[in-house]
């Protein structure tokens, strides 16, 4: 029988065996050929992202239980420090001390899920094909009648699944516990740049950003190095540019109010800007007058009748998520495919 040559475990030379070498000793259904390489040279990874999954879900099927308790006894349930609900009339020293008792757990929960994309672009995604190409490994399995796409599928695919399940589990588990105390009771609000980063889909299609960025940037560096540097300012850059857009990738409403009325939206709702309304029904900035000495005098001479807010309300929390999730899952298909024709250039 012949034998066939096959990669070592770390990726770094060549081992020979018959048709049962390109999986583990004694490894009965387990991945085979680059899978199981690609298992082999990542599995520490894996391993800690595995980790961190349990151990996160564990830590907030715990502390939902605990959050709900202390809601359901004190009757707080969507009561804020400051509450246009009447039942929620007297509850704000019972709202003060769930903060004080729960809030720099759950804060601790938003951090770890927040930090959990960005650690995946630069210790997974950058990593990936930059370590290979820096060390010249990847010539050797480009030697053995594996195609260059095929190599990078492989590459990339097995990484971007196990992503894609641990992410997403520990997303819904951490969803399932803030709605048991986020927004008003918490101050954890849907619309706050920590919060909505978290919540459902976000943080899956932001982990998979990560992945491609890492994948790409190691294509075109080469480098490891490097190729982390880019792949954190991507991760930076990012979020921070759909978090201008994100008010605006639905439709705002607006909310006019009386000179006699107060001008106070719902406790979830996310006020995205305020201003003056006048007669004719134009809208003025709300610093308009500040420069006046008198300020009353120059709202009447400008006509001023009442202010207005334009808010999203909290309705919109899930259909705002999946847009921006979309638009992240959108930017990394592309990246993705980019990097296909760079191999493609590079080895076809």
């Amino acid at each position: 029988m012949t034998t066939t040559a096959h990669l070592g475990a770390n990726g770094t030379g060549p081992v020979t065996g018959g048709p049962g070498a390109g999986r583990e000793p004694g490894g009965r259904g387990r991945l085979r050929g680059l899978g199981w390489l690609v298992w082999r040279q990542h599995r520490l990874f894996f391993g800690l992202l595995l980790a961190a999954v349990v151990g996160g879900a564990a830590w907030c099927v715990v502390l939902r239980g605990r959050m709900a308790g202390f809601i359901a006894s004190h009757h707080i349930d969507g009561c804020s420090l400051i509450s246009l609900v009447p039942r929620c009339e007297g509850t704000q020293e019972a709202v003060t001390e769930f903060r004080g008792t729960y809030g720099w757990a759950l804060q601790l929960a938003e951090m770890g899920l927040l930090l959990l994309p960005v650690l995946i672009g630069l210790f997974l995604g950058a990593p990936l094909i930059a370590r290979e190409l820096e060390a010249g490994t990847h010539q050797l399995v480009l030697t053995q009648s594996v195609g260059p796409l095929r190599w990078l599928a492989a590459k990339a695919a097995l990484p971007a699944l196990v992503v894609l399940s641990g992410v997403t589990a520990l997303s819904a588990v951490f969803t399932w516990m803030w709605q048991a105390a986020g927004d008003e009771v918490s101050g954890a609000y849907w619309y706050s740049t920590t919060d909505f980063a978290v919540l459902g889909p976000v943080p899956v299609a932001y982990a998979l950003l990560g992945l491609a960025v890492g994948v790409l940037a190691g294509l075109l560096l080469r480098r490891t190095v490097p190729t982390m540097g880019v792949t954190l300012g991507a991760m930076i850059l990012a979020p921070f540019v759909l978090k201008q857009i994100r008010p605006y990738l639905m439709p705002i409403r607006t909310a006019e109010f009386g000179p006699e009325e107060a001008a106070q939206l719902p406790d979830n709702a996310w006020l995205v800007g305020q201003g003056h309304y006048t007669r004719s029904g134009a809208h003025l900035p709300d610093n308009v007058c500040d420069s006046f000495g008198d300020y009353e005098s120059c709202l009447r001479a400008r006509g001023v009748v009442g202010q207005y807010m334009d808010y999203q309300p909290a309705s919109h929390h899930w259909p705002l998520a999946w847009i921006e999730s979309g638009i992240v899952l959108a930017l990394a298909a592309a990246l993705t495919v980019i990097a296909f024709r760079v191999m493609r250039r590079r080895h076809g």
